[in-house]
């Protein structure tokens, strides 16, 4: 019997108060020695030991280093400085200046000679032809956009940019916690696959033991001996290449949440298992058009074009624009004498037909293909949940049929393991019983991965993964 169904109310408004993992107080993870390079790259070095590591480690681990994570969070800081820049326009500009100057200048290189002013009464002599004049200068200027409604839409789009940056953000949390949970929850199944294997290898040993001992009191065949031997070489293979997996999966899964190829981790959690709480399609398609930011941000971008297209269209409106000084202006050892300038200034376009007309049919276009990408989104986002959810129930009876088929499998290993101690049979059906065992341990493994896995992304196709994968996971 499925669990009842979740409440949407809950989802939406996020995870529950203390919803959290109550199996022990996990070991705080050691803490990594960090350099910091120039241009404020910080960079982690390996420490000794195996560091634990659980899955909300992990996940809290890759929202703060995974590289894309950072990388998108500067964007988001690049584009807030933009969006400072467009502000900028519409406030007043104020700004103080002072300069002093000394000059000299020659009159006579200018036409002022003493013999031509004799004419004007100025008796020759009664001034130097080199002047030298030392002034100072202070003075605020200011600068305001009185009335210019292009640069006020313009503003209007930048802020909504600032919120697509921010969605973006967001969006690639859900990524990065569906990558990093995906990855912790392969990482282990690699290590259930190599319990797996030691155990039945452990098996096979004893196998092989008994059909020594019953070859050496010659009531065995050397073929028993060969048989187990191959057995259990063969189950040494499978061992190796299965921590050679979880090795390499470790290292996967450190690069995703920014440590060290070299640190050791040992994975605290083990793969949860949780029967599916059924939510309905309806709700899940409410959840998903409300938490979804990938179609968030395609809606903020919408508004982004339409502010745009306004502005386009407000350029055939005339701007009004005021500039001014007041200051003080003299001899630098002398008076001063106020000195100011006010000056308004209207523009009209007069005939920009063609670039007008250019940008506007840029705008339209880009409105009205935002508009079939958040149609097409919306439709994708129904495909996706159907598939999410057909995913997570025919994983779900896979588990359990897995589950079914190991236990049969183990039942028939021990009825040919004691049929072959009792010397009614050879050890052919252990072997093949044991072959039957691996078979099903490992598609136990791999069907439990692929339901929490397929859990993990219906939670992503909701929009609510980074916030709710404990609930959807059982944990």
């Amino acid at each position: 019997m499925r669990a009842k169904a979740w409440p949407l109310a809950l989802l939406l408004c996020g995870p529950m108060a203390g919803a959290q993992d109550t199996g022990g107080l996990p070991q705080a993870p050691v803490p990594n020695v960090v350099t910091k390079l120039p241009g404020g790259v910080m960079v982690e070095k390996a420490t000794p030991g195996a560091m634990p590591l659980s899955l909300d480690d992990a996940i809290d681990r890759g929202l703060k280093r995974n590289v894309q994570m950072e990388l998108v969070v500067q964007n988001e800081r690049l584009v807030h400085g933009e969006l400072l820049t467009v502000e900028n326009n519409l406030l007043p500009s104020l700004t103080a200046s002072a300069h002093s100057e000394a000059q000299q200048i020659d009159l006579a290189a200018l036409g002022f000679k003493t013999s031509s002013l004799a004419a004007f009464g100025i008796a020759p002599g009664s001034f130097s032809e080199i002047v030298k004049v030392n002034t100072t200068e202070a003075q605020i200027s200011a600068d305001q956009q009185l009335f210019n409604l292009p640069a006020y839409y313009l503003y209007r789009a930048a802020q909504k940019a600032s919120t697509v940056a921010n969605l973006s953000t967001l969006n690639l949390r859900g990524g990065v916690t569906l990558g990093v949970g995906t990855q912790y929850l392969l990482a282990l199944a690699d290590a259930a696959q190599i319990e797996n294997a030691q155990a039945l290898e452990r098996s096979d040993e004893v196998v092989l033991q008994q059909a020594t001992d019953s070859h050496d009191a010659g009531v065995g065949t050397h073929l028993d001996v060969l048989r187990a031997r191959v057995q259990l070489q063969t189950q040494q293979q499978a061992l190796i290449s299965a921590e050679n997996t979880f090795a390499k999966d470790k290292i996967a899964l450190n690069r995703m949440i920014g440590l060290p190829a070299d640190q050791e981790i040992t994975l605290t959690d083990t793969a949860p298992y949780a029967e599916y709480a059924e939510l309905p399609l309806g709700d899940a398609m409410k959840l998903a058009f409300v938490r979804r930011k990938d179609l968030l941000s395609l809606q903020a971008q919408m508004e982004v074009a339409a502010k745009t297209r306004k502005a386009v269209r407000a350029e055939r409106l005339p701007t009004l624009a005021f500039n001014g000084y007041y200051g003080v202006l003299g001899e630098t050892t002398g008076l001063y004498h106020g000195v100011f300038a006010a000056t308004g200034k209207v523009s009209v376009p007069v005939f920009q037909e063609g670039q007008l007309r250019g940008e506007r049919e840029v705008a339209d276009a880009q409105l009205i293909a935002l508009r079939q990408q958040i149609e097409s989104l919306r439709v994708s986002i129904e495909a996706e949940i159907r598939a999410s959810m057909l995913d997570v129930e025919s994983s779900n009876e896979l588990v359990k049929v897995a589950r079914s088929n190991v236990d049969l499998a183990t039942e028939e290993l021990q009825q040919a393991t004691d049929r072959f101690t009792a010397g009614v049979d050879d050890n052919l059906p252990v072997v093949q019983a044991q072959a039957v065992l691996a078979a099903a341990q490992s598609q136990l493994v791999n069907t439990l991965y692929q339901y929490n896995q397929s859990k993990l992304q219906l939670a992503r196709n909701t929009g609510v993964v980074e916030s709710q994968y404990k609930v959807y996971l059982g944990r």
